[in-house]
């Protein structure tokens, strides 16, 4: 019987070996299964981003990002949520609006804004009650509108433009 109680404490002390053994590998599976988890939201992100450039989902790429660091190196889920959210956040607060100016630049330039100021003649009638009539400036035909009527011939001035229409007044 005394060498049954030494198997019986032996047979324990395995089991707990072994009972060990499996939940560390769980535990580094969790790890890596939540690392590939969050790698795989800041892949599908960055696509969404690439394809619906609104500038938002970039950020929810770099917390995820974030949070796989985290879970490669063993944090809690819930220690991993915390970062994802903070990242996001922060820097969605912190660069969103510096790097949409930077990035946005000046837009398309108007082909109207040089010709304000200068003169041209007004090559088809211009009526102010029906608003057409066209003018030369610089050499092109623009469609043009006054507040009262101008004949054809007659030398003109731009005062604005509203799109491709220029306003102009006698000289």
């Amino acid at each position: 019987m005394a060498g049954t109680s030494s198997r019986t404490r032996a047979f324990p002390r395995a089991r707990i070996l072994i009972l060990d053994a499996l939940a560390g590998l769980f535990r580094s599976w969790v790890a890596e299964v939540s690392t590939l988890a969050w790698l795989g939201l800041a892949l599908i992100a960055a696509i969404v981003e690439v394809s619906v450039p609104h500038f938002g989902f970039a950020f929810v790429s770099l917390g995820a990002v974030a949070a796989a660091v985290a879970a490669y190196f063993g944090a809690s889920v819930i220690v991993q949520i915390g970062l994802f959210v903070v990242v996001l956040a922060v820097s969605l607060i912190a660069l969103r609006s510096r790097l949409l100016v930077f990035l946005a630049g000046h837009g398309v330039p108007s082909r109207t804004q040089p010709l304000i100021g200068r003169h041209g003649v007004v090559t088809t009638d211009i009526d102010s009650i029906v608003g057409g009539g066209r003018v030369n400036v610089g050499g092109e035909d623009w469609a043009a509108r006054a507040a009262e009527r101008i004949p054809s011939g007659v030398n003109v001035r731009v005062v604005g433009a509203d799109g491709i229409v220029l306003e102009v007044t006698r000289e």
